[in-house]
């Protein structure tokens, strides 16, 4: 049974797909408001995160 990778996503490829700026990005994971991981230098927010935040805003929306 093989799973299906977990897609990672930069810092850039979040800001592009939610038109934040860089700052906004690293803000929402500071407050922990966006799952990410770090390796070294590298940050990763899983596409899944990104997900989660997106329906998130959306229930406070609604």
């Amino acid at each position: 049974m093989t799973t299906a990778p977990v897609a990672l996503l930069t810092v850039p490829e979040v800001m592009a797909r939610l038109h934040y700026g860089r700052s906004k990005v690293y803000d929402l994971i500071r407050s922990k408001r966006l799952v990410s991981i770090k390796e070294g230098a590298c940050r990763r927010i899983p596409e899944s995160a990104l997900q989660d935040y997106v329906r998130a805003r959306l229930d406070e929306a609604a």
